[in-house]
């Protein structure tokens, strides 16, 4: 081949405009095919991550929800001065009417013979004449059924009278049952609580969140103070 049929060939395959615009379309569609193929499983990824992450955070509410403690019933609203709430448990029916113009002390335990518990009843056996002197009677009252509180009277010769309140109402009525926590649970029972009524009728002193020990001794002199 001569050179000017070499130059000739050159330019036509290589050089002539016809085939740079077909160069660069080609390019272009292949980027853009090559762009969109890229782009199409990213979106599809993002989304699928996204609804993956909807569903968990979702989940962990759900799961929160099961998990998390019964609401605490609302502590009754009974404050010193008012009237004290009536009552009638079992034991013979033991009412509040029965001790109309005396003075009582309620004392609320959560538990029969267990140390605290048997500590509080033990100090208001030991004091029991004194506060029979100052006109006042005692009464121990707790969820326990009846057989568990003869049981803890007859074991440590307590002459305190032992009421059972099973279904919680009196508990409810003195804000005496309500939230409580052990070891990070939380449960509902009874919040150990005294109440000195006064020879009207109205409650006197409220203690909350008793600490057993000088308990009773505090308790006496306040019924004597009346």
């Amino acid at each position: 081949m001569s050179k000017k049929s070499r130059k000739k060939s050159s330019k036509t395959s290589s050089g002539s405009p016809t085939a740079k615009k077909k160069t660069a379309k080609t390019q272009a569609s292949t980027q853009t095919r090559s762009a969109k193929t890229q782009r199409t499983p990213a979106s599809k990824s993002t989304g699928t991550i996204a609804k993956a992450g909807s569903h968990k955070a979702a989940s962990k509410q759900l799961n929160t929800s099961k998990s998390s403690p019964p609401p605490a019933r609302a502590k009754s609203g009974l404050a010193e001065g008012q009237k004290a709430p009536g009552f009638s448990l079992p034991r013979d029916t033991v009412t509040l009417a029965d001790y109309a113009g005396r003075k009582l002390v309620l004392f609320f335990y959560p538990r029969a013979d267990t140390p605290g518990c048997t500590r509080e009843a033990i100090d208001f056996t030991r004091l029991a004449e004194a506060f029979s002197a100052a006109g006042t009677a005692v009464l121990g009252i707790s969820a326990d059924p009846l057989k568990a509180q003869e049981k803890f009277r007859d074991k440590h010769k307590l002459a305190i009278p032992l009421i059972s309140d099973e279904k919680h109402e009196v508990l409810d009525a003195y804000g005496a049952w309500g939230e409580k926590s052990m070891y990070g649970k939380s449960f509902l029972g009874v919040l150990r609580t005294t109440i000195l009524i006064g020879t009207d009728g109205k409650v006197a002193r409220i203690w909350r969140n008793v600490r057993v020990d000088g308990h009773a001794d505090d308790v006496l002199e306040a019924a004597r103070s009346l």
